[in-house]
């Protein structure tokens, strides 16, 4: 079964999407589409602008949506998905690539949602850290050992790879703990802030609202959410693992784990980049992982 994955924020570079832009009419009117709902040409940024500006919340979210769905949409017969996941941001692509969420919306939302989180970010400082070689319950005790500050696992990439979320201290008590119990490493992110921890509880009912308004219909196939890392093909539950995913933990093994438990042997990653192709390969070796060809 052909299972087509979506990466999140951090796998953009310059140049992402220009090809497709140039090669594909249906991408072109795709691409126009979205600068005009977004109110700025983000194919100028995408296409030629600096890292620097690539990096701003408000671009890079949107462009890596972007050339994550329009890559889907226009593979053609390539494109025959049994079920989809997104990896944090990647969720939107997913639900849209899946038929549950227009483009339009999906734009907008991915939009909104970046705003909302940048905002957060500014209200408290506060980061995110990679933590490597330590099983997940261990890095789980870390965090629940830090009692007066906001330290949360984050995202769950892979075995032996994990990100905590939270504030500036709670985040360096975690490193210094992590290392202690033979981390290899416990590397502190060039992030914005504590994505995916209660710290993002700002974002989280800026975006509600949002994602309430929004059409949400049945996929074509089932979407597994992040939230519980479950397939998912009910709009009421889709809308609230949405919503919820702001503020909860992105369980990307537990999600690739049971994709190839319920049939999935060929993973397809649309969008910029390769990085879930190599953690789903440190997740399960016996399954095919490629981009788009």
């Amino acid at each position: 079964m052909k299972a087509f994955v979506f990466p999140g924020q951090g796998a953009q570079f310059v140049g992402m999407g220009k090809d497709l832009y140039e090669q594909s009419a249906q991408a072109k009117e795709l691409f126009e589409k979205a600068n005009e709902i977004l109110g700025y040409r983000i194919t100028d940024i995408m296409f030629a602008g600096t890292d620097e500006e690539l990096r701003q919340t408000k671009v890079t979210q949107p462009a890596v949506f972007l050339h994550s769905v329009i890559s889907a949409l226009c593979s053609g017969e390539q494109f025959k998905p049994d079920m989809t996941a997104g990896h944090s941001l990647g969720e939107f692509s997913a639900l849209v690539a899946a038929g549950a969420l227009s483009f339009e919306d999906g734009v907008r939302l991915v939009y909104a949602r970046a705003m909302a989180m940048q905002k957060a970010c500014e209200i408290t400082p506060s980061t995110m850290a990679a933590i490597i070689a330590l099983s997940d319950e261990k890095v789980e005790a870390i965090c629940d050992s830090i009692k007066d500050e906001v330290c949360i696992p984050a995202n769950y990439n892979c075995p032996g790879q994990v990100v905590i979320s939270g504030s500036m201290a709670g985040i360096s008590k975690a490193c210094e703990l992590a290392k202690e119990a033979g981390a290899k490493r416990a590397l502190q992110l060039k992030v914005g802030g504590a994505f995916h921890s209660p710290l993002m509880e700002p974002a989280r009912e800026e975006l509600a609202h949002a994602i309430e308004a929004t059409t949400i219909k049945t996929p074509k196939c089932p979407v597994y959410q992040n939230v519980d890392a479950k397939p998912h093909t009910d709009p009421a539950e889709i809308k609230a693992n949405l919503v919820a995913q702001l503020t909860s933990s992105v369980r990307w093994t537990q999600s690739v784990q049971n994709m190839i438990a319920d049939g999935a042997n060929d993973f397809t990653e649309c969008g910029p980049g390769a990085v879930l192709q190599g953690l789903i390969r440190k997740i399960n070796r016996e399954v095919s992982a490629h981009g788009l060809v």
